[in-house]
């Protein structure tokens, strides 16, 4: 893994986007986190990479691992323009978006403002949408018991003991958490316009779902499809709110043989 700090320029001002770089050649993915930071899409973006003749892109969404967020990004929409921002600085072609969660979110808006960098986007267990009747739950008062609970098809295997945490790591964990409360925004993970302006996104889109997330239930992400014109939707069976971290071997070749099916270039090695 190459981390690297690419400077970005939107309306708004400047920004600087750390990347995680997985891969040196094939398919690029743009491979986008949720609330729980960088590390619940690292292993999956060097799996992808050493499984796959992908490059996976794996930005650090600002304020996230201890980054800089600058006073005037504060939303997802906005974040979404830097992202096709920094596929410009990047010259990256034929790319396929993935994301998780609030990443997911991100990835949806990337989909609704369109770029033709862009060849399919991928929706795992996605927020940001309001689905009346199946709301995202407000994981903030949420203990880590609590938490792992709601996330997992088996949160045996996924325990987590916070006085293991180191004062840096405790530190880290407040700044991932701030940040989020901060793109999440006044309406509960969700934007009330996102429905209506992702009935106009033409790339193509799955939304790949968990069954067993009770964040975000499989009803919401069937909403979330048929939102969306033309979208794919899947359900994976056994496993929760984050597959790419309880079942990537069954992420894997969901995610892959979906931006392949719509690569321009596809891979010959």
């Amino acid at each position: 893994m190459i981390r690297t700090t690419h400077p970005v320029t939107l309306d708004q001002g400047d920004l600087d986007i750390t990347v995680d770089l997985h891969g040196e050649k094939g398919h690029p993915f743009l491979l986008l986190h949720g609330g729980g930071g960088p590390q619940t899409v690292a292993p999956f973006a060097q799996l992808l990479s050493e499984q796959r003749p992908a490059r996976v892109f794996a930005p650090v969404h600002p304020g996230f691992d201890g980054t800089a967020r600058p006073d005037w990004l504060t939303d997802v929409t906005t974040l979404a323009q830097a992202y096709i921002r920094l596929l410009d600085v990047l010259g990256l072609e034929d790319v396929a978006v993935v994301g998780n969660s609030i990443g997911g979110w991100i990835a949806a808006e990337i989909a609704a403002l369109g770029s033709d960098r862009i060849t399919s986007v991928t929706l795992v267990n996605a927020v940001g949408i309001d689905v009346p009747g199946h709301p995202v739950v407000d994981t903030f008062p949420l203990t880590p018991v609590e938490l792992s609970r709601l996330s997992f098809h088996d949160p045996s295997k996924f325990r987590f003991d916070p006085s293991a945490l180191s004062d840096e790591q405790r530190a880290v964990m407040a700044g991932n958490r701030a940040a989020l409360q901060m793109y999440s925004g006044p309406d509960d993970m969700a934007d009330p316009t996102l429905r209506e302006r992702l009935a106009k996104a033409r790339v193509p889109t799955l939304v790949a779902w968990g069954e067993s997330d009770q964040i975000v239930d499989a009803d919401y992400g069937r909403a979330y499809a048929a939102a969306i014109p033309d979208a794919r939707y899947e359900l994976l069976p056994d496993t929760g709110h984050m597959p790419q971290v309880e079942t990537p071997g069954q992420l894997m070749p969901v995610v892959w043989d979906f931006a392949d099916a719509h690569a321009t270039n596809r891979p010959t090695d």
